[in-house]
């Protein structure tokens, strides 16, 4: 039985904070514009990062950018401007100069917020049932609140990007909310029971680990709940975080929730590649976006 959207939800723990701009700083560049940004997100101040066109003077389509793990704790919300080794450069100019307002914002112990080890607060939360990824979505939940209230973006044109710990950020609260109206994630498309029969669950970090969700739900049945609205997977074949067996399994609980929405659900599976972006995957999500929010 397919998991519902407000059961998944519930097993996440969702409660999005409350979201307001405290503060902005704008640094031009040459033919965009970066936003540094203070967010209060319920009781704390968060850095986010935001890069958009130079010209803001109509309301333009966006894009919620999750950031990746990689052990970068220092990094969180800087790899919109600075990138990481497994992407081909960052995203955020690149975004910019082809239309779109992009936000990440560091996530709980990463960035400004890597105050505490990963384990030290996934070890807090599991504790008292909950999870470190239930929190980091409902932060990200905020991120998008504020990013669709912004006055220079379509709230209808709204997608999500991300690759690796920020592919599963994108496809996930994309399952939970309507208001993303196209993702593309890349890197961390899996299914987890078939992760652990075959020994390789424990690559993933703990902050991923979300009591009791297996018994409900994984990758394929999640992703199934963003039908019929498009969605882009792009995957490395020899990638250990998305073995193939893992990946075969996820895609055939979701392939069948498109089944009346042609076009709409797109793969790039790239023979020999690991954990990475690759020329093939940035074309695709370029175009991707493009197609799903041309005016």
């Amino acid at each position: 039985m397919a998991i519902t959207r407000s059961r998944f939800r519930e097993l996440i723990g969702l409660a999005e904070p409350g979201v307001s701009l405290l503060s902005r700083r704008i640094e031009p560049m040459d033919g965009y514009v970066i936003e540094h940004l203070r967010l209060q997100l319920g009781d704390e101040d968060v850095r986010g990062i935001l890069t958009r066109p130079a010209d803001n003077s109509r309301r333009l389509p966006a894009i919620l950018y999750g950031h990746s793990h990689g052990g970068g704790y220092a990094i969180g919300a800087s790899e919109l401007l600075d990138g990481r080794e497994y992407l081909l450069d960052p995203l955020g100019p690149v975004f910019a100069r082809a239309g779109y307002v992009t936000l990440c914002i560091d996530m709980s112990v990463f960035g400004e917020r890597a105050t505490v080890s990963e384990s030290f607060a996934a070890k807090a939360l599991l504790w008292r049932g909950k999870s470190l990824f239930g929190q980091m979505l409902s932060d990200h939940s905020a991120a998008l609140t504020y990013l669709a209230g912004r006055e220079d973006v379509d709230p209808a044109r709204i997608g999500a990007f991300g690759i690796s710990m920020g592919c599963v950020l994108s496809y996930w609260l994309a399952a939970m909310d309507e208001r993303i109206a196209a993702v593309a994630h890349l890197c961390c498309f899996a299914d987890f029971r078939t992760m652990i029969e075959l020994g390789a669950h424990d690559g993933h970090g703990i902050y991923l680990t979300v009591p009791g969700l297996l018994n409900e739900a994984d990758g394929g049945r999640i992703a199934a709940l963003i039908a019929p609205r498009p969605q882009l997977i792009c995957l490395g074949e020899a990638d250990s975080l998305t073995p193939p067996a893992a990946v075969s399994r996820a895609w055939a609980e979701l392939e069948p929730a498109y089944a009346n929405a042609p076009g709409m659900l797109q793969k790039v599976s790239e023979p020999g590649i690991g954990h990475q972006e690759t020329p093939r995957m940035r074309a695709a999500a370029l175009a991707f976006f493009a197609e799903n929010f041309k005016r």
